[in-house]
């Protein structure tokens, strides 16, 4: 079996109509197939779905990572550079709250990245994040 180069995400949302205004209108996700339970997006290739259920989701706690509390669980992407300061524009163009504002960390190491932090209208917690070298994705 050759898998594609792509994965299939869930999360629980608890309101439909603000995942639509969040992942369609301020993160400008095309929406695909949807039901009056779920709705999937196009993640940059990826599917991600929305499932509507009762509380929806949420962080569970923080972990620190280079001396920021981050929440988890949560997820994300890698993007580019440009990328990520497009995407990072137009969060703060829609006054999103950020837990960990756009910002530069472990300068100066392999891992050197970009990274922001936020949560979806249901607490789900979302990362965006870009290399300053792709290739360093995985350097230890």
């Amino acid at each position: 079996m050759t898998a594609l180069p792509a994965f299939h995400l869930a999360v629980p949302v608890d309101d439909l109509a603000a995942a639509r205004r969040f992942y369609g209108g301020v993160l400008g996700l095309a929406e695909g197939r949807s039901t009056e339970h779920w709705v999937d997006w196009d993640l940059l290739g990826h599917q991600f779905v929305t499932h509507l259920a009762p509380g929806g989701g949420g962080a569970a706690g923080t972990s620190t990572v280079d001396g920021r509390a981050v929440p988890v669980p949560h997820f994300g992407l890698l993007l580019d550079p440009d990328a990520f300061h497009r995407l990072a524009k137009r969060l703060r163009d829609a006054s999103t709250e950020f837990v960990v504002e756009p910002t530069l960390r472990f300068t100066g190491e392999p891992a050197e990245q970009w990274t922001m932090f936020l949560f979806d209208p249901a607490g789900n917690a979302l990362e965006f994040k870009a290399f300053t070298d792709p290739a360093a994705v995985f350097t230890r």
